[in-house]
This record gives structure tokens, sequence and C-alpha cells, in this order.
């Protein structure tokens, strides 16, 4: 039986992945890595330091194009349901023909498999065809919050208050409901502006873990959103591409 792995190997940082990751790694005959261009090619860059780093046997590396996905749709749930449906025919099409019957293959996932990363699904989807069998392990990793709040030396949450996680799409319609702190993540179009002289605290991050690291933190004022706003344009020209996210912060009464 075919056996996947899919392994979280955490914000950035080689130092993040956990001995059940490394030892789950030296389990592995093929590594698959969708190529997302060369904007991004930082992230298949480090997935192979990780792998130098930590293998000590012998594997194949498999690479694949990311398919394509639309930005700015009509229809936003529309074309990540289209989006996930192309990837689910790559990532079958990869275990179909580059994974031996008795092998063991495996998805390296930025962060932590079970936070606002779609490859759990994408397995599922691949499983529900039925055009190829396997059995799959999800190996935890250190994911972008908590790496996040770790460098800034502060909690996900404040005692005996809740805290939610949630997009810029929907922090956009509203603060929630019963909650003090809330992480937003990947918000491209900087929500937290909404929120300036507020009362609130932030606490962000863009390549958390990496030599690229940015970090800012305090009251949520003007000057500091404005701040927040220059520098992530400045990294997001500089490099390419950027991932960050955000802890905001409602002072408990």
């Amino acid at each position: 039986m075919r056996k996947l792995y899919a392994i979280g190997i955490g914000a950035g940082d080689p130092e993040h992945l956990t001995v059940q990751a490394i030892d789950r790694l030296n389990r592995v005959d093929v590594f698959f890595v969708l190529d997302k261009g060369s904007e991004k090619a930082d992230l298949v860059r480090l997935r192979q330091e990780i792998l130098d780093r930590y293998v000590t046997r012998e594997y194949r590396v498999v690479l694949a194009s990311d398919p394509p996905r639309d930005r700015t749709p009509a229809d936003y749930r529309a074309a990540v349901a289209d989006w996930h449906a192309a990837r689910a025919e790559v990532y079958e099409s990869l275990i179909r023909s580059s994974l031996g019957p008795s092998e063991s293959g495996a998805f390296l996932v930025w962060g932590d498999p079970s936070l606002y990363d779609s490859t759990i699904a994408l397995i599922e989807a691949v499983l529900a065809r039925g055009n190829v069998a396997f059995e799959y392990e999800v190996v935890p990793g250190i994911s972008s919050i908590s790496a996040l709040v770790a460098r800034h030396r502060t909690t996900m949450n404040q005692i005996g208050r809740a805290v939610q996680l949630t997009t810029g799409r929907r922090l956009a319609s509203g603060w929630p409901d019963g909650v003090d702190d809330v992480f937003v993540l990947l918000d491209a179009h900087t929500t937290f502006d909404r929120y300036v002289d507020e009362g609130l605290h932030i606490f962000w991050g863009a390549y958390v873990g990496t030599p690229h690291e940015i970090l800012r933190s305090g009251p949520l004022t003007s000057d500091l959103a404005e701040e927040i706003r220059q520098v992530r344009a400045e990294a997001r020209q500089r490099h390419g591409w950027i991932m960050d996210t955000c802890l905001l912060r409602r002072p408990a009464p």
C-alpha cells in the first residue's frame, strides 16, 4: 500500500521542525513539491534546504506546476473550488505516476497542515475519486500564528477571553462578537486600517521565521498602520511575494 505524509515544516525556520517531522522525512521515498513560479522560488528553496539538512536516506523530489488561481474573481468561493479541483488533479497525477505501490511520498506543508491550508482536503479529494489507493498521515507543524506570538513574546489570547482566526475578507464586515483577540491571516488589503484609533493593539509579522522576517507591534494608531502598509508594500516589491499575519487585540476590561 502506498503511504502519503502531509508534514508540517513550520513557518520558515528549519529549526521549527519537530522530532516527529524529521522521523517521517526519513521514511519518505518521494517528496512532491508544487512550484509556484519564480516569484516564490524561496518556498521551493527552503524545502530543499530542509531535506538537505535532515534527510539521511536516498530520496527523489518531483516538481509540478501549481495551477494558476484567479486572485480577483467575481465569485470567490467558486474560484477557490475550481482551483482546488485543479490542484486535486495534480495531486492524483503525482501519486499515480511517481509513487510506486509500496513507496512513501510526502507533501511538505508550510506551517501546520491544519491551519489555513488545503493539503488535507486535497488528499481526501483524491481518495474520494477512487482512482488510486493509499493511506496517509498528518504531521503537525509550528503554525504562522504560533511563530508570530512567540516572536512578539505574547500569547494567543488573554486570560479567560476568546480568540478567533479569520481572514481580511471577513473582518472587513465587522469585528466578531464576543472576541477580544483576532488573528488575521494573509490580509492583502490591510483590513486592520478599518480599526485604527479604536483602542486596539496590533502584533504584525511578515516572513516570520525566515531571514526576511519583519515585525511591528504597538497601539494601532494611524502612524503605525501607515508604517506597516509601507513596509509591507516595499517588502512585497523587493521579494515578489509576501506572507504575513497579525494579531489584533482589544485589551480586556
